[in-house]
């Protein structure tokens, strides 16, 4: 995942949790591979381009994500990690503020680095 990616991935999915007249948060988490700083802020980056609050929480557990999410009542939670892939790995999960469940905001970002 390129730091250009992560911009307009934050971009994107900000676009489309932006509807209502009410403002607009992200939750933002991640996990302690080096490139997720650099994501981090790309993905921020992106989402306040398009008016949204964002919630930095540094590295946090997945579920911890969709808790805060859910308990801030934010639009969109995103949770940096590539899971159990290799270090040099890292990608993007997305769960919405509605549901807890995690998916993926694309299958085929996972990429290395």
């Amino acid at each position: 995942m390129t730091p250009e990616i992560a911009l307009k991935a934050g971009m994107a999915a900000g676009r489309v949790f932006t509807r209502g007249d009410h403002r607009h948060r992200v939750v933002i988490g991640k996990d302690t591979r080096l490139s997720g700083y650099m994501i981090e802020s790309a993905l921020v980056s992106g989402f306040t381009s398009v008016g949204m609050d964002v919630f930095l929480f540094g590295p946090l557990p997945t579920p911890a994500v969709a808790m805060l999410t859910r308990s801030l009542r934010a639009d969109l939670g995103v949770m940096i990690s590539a899971s159990h892939n290799p270090y040099h790995d890292n990608g993007i999960q997305s769960c919405s503020g509605r549901t807890v469940r995690s998916f993926p905001m694309n299958a085929n970002m996972k990429s290395k680095r």
